[in-house]
């Protein structure tokens, strides 16, 4: 099967995620594909994954920082410009049983021709020295697979903590949850130092020494089609928190002078279905009266601003005002 390059040139998560989607489904079958882009700061979490239990929403919003639900399984991940990603599309050896090793090797190949030692790991993981710079995720439908994986190349990895950096004591959620592991980069594992745009010229050519390639530019048409997906899917509130598994909010603090509140917000489809307070707090109005307000809401600090505006909170909750109920529910 003759493999074909696509470079991506945009780094917006969405329609990366919807390129991805559009080359699976509607370009020819009889060519491979294999793309490598990037993404400016996302958290990309797999299919089956809550999105608000992956991310610290919070430090998420304060940085602008993009969350898009792709189409394979497996963890979250953070994207910014010090990563390269990299995905094959081709038809699917041995049916639809997942190979990841079959795509991690040939990258670990490549590494290692560049003087760094590079071993896959585990399930899904290109490790050095122990240490986690690409994690993978497949999608196998109907004799094809999109397999794409990370290349932490010079990426913050303050960042990276701080994201996806969540209590799990605080969200009880079906779902798959991401397994936090050690992590490196690949920049410092050089021989000799390169840019991330020499490093991406040098990974294909030896990922393609051996085997013919062709580019492919994308058309109008393609451009058109794949923004149409953009909007449709992967730019929307559905897709990437709507398609969450339903699961439990749990919003906790002690506030002087007022005592623990605890939130329970039920959450299904990407909005708040049930709520519930406790805690050792004192109330002129019992808070359940807030229940009302709150239920359709999307669990983020637009929408709770709406539903509580006009509402004298220190009535439900003796001693505390409205911008500190409005933090608990955003879990800040």
């Amino acid at each position: 099967m003759a493999m074909t390059f696509i470079d991506v040139k945009t780094t917006d998560p969405d329609f990366n995620l919807a390129l991805e989607q559009y080359v699976f489904d509607r370009m020819p079958r009889d060519w491979g594909y294999f793309m490598l882009w990037q993404n400016d700061n996302a958290i990309i979490v797999g299919r089956h994954q809550n999105t608000l239990a992956e991310i610290n929403e919070a430090f998420v919003r304060e940085h602008g920082i993009r969350v898009v639900r792709r189409l394979s399984g497996g963890g979250a991940v953070y994207h910014d410009l010090g990563n390269l990603n990299f995905t094959y599309i081709v038809d699917a050896s041995g049916g639809a049983r997942l190979d990841l090793k079959l795509f991690c090797q040939p990258v670990a190949d490549a590494l290692g021709a560049l003087g760094v030692q590079a071993e896959v790991n585990g399930r899904n993981d290109i490790t050095i020295g122990g240490q986690k710079f690409s994690g993978n995720a497949q999608y196998v439908r109907e004799g094809r697979v999109m397999h794409h994986g990370t290349i932490l190349f010079d990426s913050d990895l303050s960042v990276v903590g701080q994201a996806l950096k969540v209590d799990r004591e605080k969200m009880a959620s079906k779902g798959v949850q991401s397994v936090q592991s050690r992590v490196t980069t690949v920049r410092p594992h050089l021989p000799k130092d390169a840019s991330l745009a020499e490093f991406k010229a040098l990974l294909l050519e030896k990922l393609f020494a051996d085997q013919p390639m062709e580019r492919y530019e994308l058309t109008a048409e393609d451009m058109e089609a794949v923004e149409e997906l953009r909007r449709e899917r992967y730019g929307t509130w559905a897709w990437n928190y709507g398609a969450s598994p339903a699961g439990t909010l749990i919003r906790r603090r002690r506030v002087e002078g007022c005592g623990t509140v605890e939130a329970h917000l039920l959450v299904e489809k990407g909005v708040i279905t049930a709520v519930s307070f406790r805690g050792d707090f004192f109330s002129a109005v019992e808070p359940e009266a807030l229940e009302g307000r709150l239920m359709g809401a999307r669990p983020v600090r637009e929408d709770f601003e709406k539903a509580l505006e006009g509402v004298e909170i220190s009535q439900y909750f003796s001693g505390m005002d409205r911008e500190t109920f409005l933090e608990i529910l955003c879990g800040a």
